[in-house]
């Protein structure tokens, strides 16, 4: 007689089967990466966007990039003062061709010619930057003034336009004198700061 077998009962709750991980862009590597780790980042870290630093965007951080971006030449005592004098008297006569001799055009002209020349005055000649120009301004302003007949009227016409212009020589020397004082302080702390600094072992 012929025997049926009889596949045994299986008894418990049946097991599910667990998904597959995903296998489209990205899944495989995901998969084989050990716990605690996605994608090269440890785990407990949350990915952070980057941000801009603050005040990246504000017209001051694009001045100061836009001082940085110039040139930065370093003159010398008898450099700087021959740069002054040659920059003020190419302006004044300039100012006498193209503006009629205005007095205020060459003292709004002077300001920035005594920043440049006190930025770019070398650390070891600081203090000749504030002395040369006021000597440029008076130079440059020779072909400015009004001039009389002789020697004497234009001595007198450059007496009275250094007096009438007055403002602008003690501006633009202040402003001199201003980033000098600044730059002398910072090259004393960086020298205290170098002397203060351990030495390597």
């Amino acid at each position: 007689m012929e025997q049926h077998r009889t596949r045994p009962a299986q008894y418990g709750p049946r097991r599910s089967r667990a998904p597959l991980p995903a296998q489209g862009r990205g899944g495989a590597a995901a998969a084989r990466a050990p716990v605690g780790r996605v994608a090269g980042r440890p785990a407990g870290r949350p990915a952070t966007p980057a941000r801009q630093a603050p005040g990246a965007g504000s017209p001051v951080a694009r001045a100061v990039r836009a001082l940085r971006g110039m040139p930065n030449p370093r003159l010398t005592g008898l450099g700087s003062g021959l740069f002054c004098l040659a920059v003020m008297t190419l302006l004044g006569f300039l100012d006498q061709l193209l503006f009629g001799s205005s007095l205020t055009v060459y003292g709004v002209l002077f300001v920035p010619v005594s920043l440049l020349t006190a930025l770019w005055v070398r650390r070891g000649d600081l203090l000749t930057a504030p002395i040369v120009v006021p000597i440029a301004f008076a130079v440059g302003l020779v072909p400015v003034a009004e001039s009389g007949d002789g020697s004497a009227g234009r001595l007198m016409g450059l007496v009275t336009a250094l007096a009438t212009e007055a403002g602008w020589l003690y501006g633009g020397t202040l402003v001199a004198g201003s980033v000098v004082i600044v730059r002398r302080i910072r090259l004393v702390r960086r020298r205290a700061a170098a002397r203060n600094r351990p030495p390597a072992a």
